[in-house]
């Protein structure tokens, strides 16, 4: 029986934190593909230039990740409420 619901909430905690950590995982991946793509360029200041884009959007990213941070419990309270117009306005 306690088994049980431990895998109910292990199963719930994991629906719940998939999309922070492929959110998480996109960033870096962007910058992959990017220098991927300038590799097949000419000339070497393409990977430079990209270097510092993906300088620039992490920076841009991380600033503003204290919103997406501070507002996942507010809205897992929410969702626990099963309050769906404050989820849309934590949205």
């Amino acid at each position: 029986m306690k088994t049980t619901l431990r895998r109910e909430m292990d199963g719930r905690i994991l629906r719940l934190a998939v999309p922070n950590i492929i959110s998480n995982i996109t960033v870096p991946l962007l910058t992959i593909v990017d220098v991927a793509l300038a590799g097949h360029m000419e000339s070497a200041g393409s990977i430079g230039a990209i270097a510092v884009a993906a300088g620039v959007v992490n920076y841009a990213f991380w600033l503003f990740a204290f919103l997406r941070m501070g507002t996942t419990g507010f809205t897992a309270q929410a969702f626990g409420r099963s309050d769906v117009r404050a989820i849309t306005r934590y949205l």
